[in-house]
């Protein structure tokens, strides 16, 4: 992009309202992060996320995780058919459970299935930390983060803190790497 639009070119990226540095905002061994976000919720995003992870692992053989950010109603456990609960290494951090070639990690997996979850921002924040930063992901080529639905500070918060990658879509339905601005 040239001329006077250039400056604008980045101007919606979340990247650019973070006050962590790069470093920061990587989480070790993953090259990229995809969040799978709506303001609403009952649209899709959970489905999307897994049906998008099980395809780049296993239709493109890349080494994809995903994360279910959705603390209040984490759907992947029962996406992805997954019924026990991750262990923990030597470094106290949990061992994402695999299942159709893709590493998971969810909030469902830490509680009990229909037990009601009552929390609020600092609880959901320091619980979301833990699932993304204190989990032994290992050598990721791409994390598929399925965000909680809405606008809210969990969904600002996950943004600004994770390094998220610029993606978009080809003509035939090819996901492509457009760009990574930071």
């Amino acid at each position: 992009m040239k001329g006077f639009w250039r400056p604008f070119a980045r101007l919606g990226g979340a990247r650019s309202y973070s006050v962590l540095s790069n470093d920061q905002l990587r989480i070790n061994g993953v090259k990229d992060v995809i969040a799978v976000a709506s303001g609403k919720g009952g649209v899709g995003k959970s489905t999307t996320a897994v049906n998008l992870a099980v395809a780049l692992a296993n239709k493109c053989g890349l080494k994809v995780g995903v994360l279910d950010a959705d603390v209040y109603g984490p759907s992947v456990p029962t996406m992805m058919n997954i019924h026990q609960k991750p262990e923990v290494n030597n470094d106290m951090k949990m061992i994402p459970i695999e299942n159709y070639g893709v590493k998971c990690m969810s909030m469902g997996f830490l509680v009990d299935k229909d037990a009601p979850i009552v929390w609020r921002g600092p609880m959901v924040m320091s619980a979301l930390q833990k699932m993304s930063r204190e989990v032994a992901w290992g050598v990721l080529d791409i994390l598929v983060v399925d965000m909680p639905p809405g606008t809210g500070d969990a969904q600002l918060t996950m943004s600004q803190k994770l390094q998220l990658s610029d993606f978009g879509i080809n003509r035939e339905h090819e996901l492509l790497q457009v760009s990574t601005l930071w």
